[in-house]
């Protein structure tokens, strides 16, 4: 029987969704734990791999299993076993053929920047310490809307078999001191986000102009866009799966955010 997982996490502390070998992931600290629950190796599915030190308000997975589990009973207990960094929201049955990765229609990415030194926002979001203007910012985005070639804001030797996605809307939300970079699409390349969001920064403080943007990513070269943020400050907000209602709905569960 299969299970979906709708759950969050705090990724200071690991190197990223899937497994590694040197290092301690997300997936590996579930299936460990799940595994001991149930008496049986289990290997746990996620919606997508976010890199090390990246967080996620909503993310979910699915597992199978042999045997018919208490869902309430399991989601206690695991939470109880795994490291408080992870919480998991739910646990519910899925049709067989669900698969949480590529069933997901839209993912929505959000990275916070942060304009004003704040002690309790700084390690979930990125300090920038010069001023920048936001709407040429937004103009720049603007143009990012659509079905693209994303190479030049991904990752060199990144795994990804091409560079396109369809990037649904873009939004750079400014709340007291802090500005919230948003995006949704219909997939992700590595490092895309954080490479995007490096150049509008760039953009923002007049190094590079918005009218370059669409010459940066028809280039497919890296090294024409501007340098990636720091990690701290993703978040994986949305995961959205159309046609599926026995799939949970999104919860807001940032307190500060």
């Amino acid at each position: 029987m299969r299970y979906g997982v709708h759950l969050c996490f705090d990724g200071s502390n690991f190197a990223g969704w899937q497994r590694q070998i040197n290092a301690i992931s997300i997936q590996q600290e579930l299936e460990d734990k799940l595994s001991i629950l149930i008496k049986n190796n289990v290997e746990i599915v996620g919606c997508g791999r976010t890199d090390a030190g990246v967080h996620a308000s909503n993310f979910f997975a699915h597992f199978d299993s042999e045997n018919t589990l208490n869902t309430e009973k399991i989601t206690y207990q695991w939470n109880s076993l795994i490291s408080k960094d992870i919480h998991i929201f739910d646990i519910f049955a899925v049709d067989e053929s669900w698969n949480a990765r590529f069933d997901a229609t839209k993912r929505i990415y959000r990275y916070y920047i942060l304009k004003q030194r704040n002690p309790f926002l700084s390690s979930y979001s990125y300090y920038i310490p010069y001023d920048i203007n936001a709407n040429e910012m937004r103009n720049a985005v603007s143009k990012l809307v659509g079905n693209h070639d994303f190479t030049s804001f991904a990752k060199l030797h990144g795994g990804q078999n091409n560079g396109f996605c369809n990037v649904f809307f873009i939004n750079i939300i400014e709340q007291n001191e802090l500005i919230v970079f948003e995006i949704c699409a219909n997939r992700f390349i590595r490092n895309m986000v954080r490479a995007i969001v490096g150049t509008m920064l760039d953009i923002g403080r007049g190094h590079i102009s918005c009218n370059n943007i669409t010459e940066i990513m028809n280039s497919c070269n890296r090294n024409n866009a501007g340098a990636s943020v720091p990690a701290q400050g993703l978040f994986l907000h949305e995961v959205h799966y159309e046609n599926h209602s026995f799939i949970p709905t999104n919860i807001n569960n940032l307190i500060f955010f």
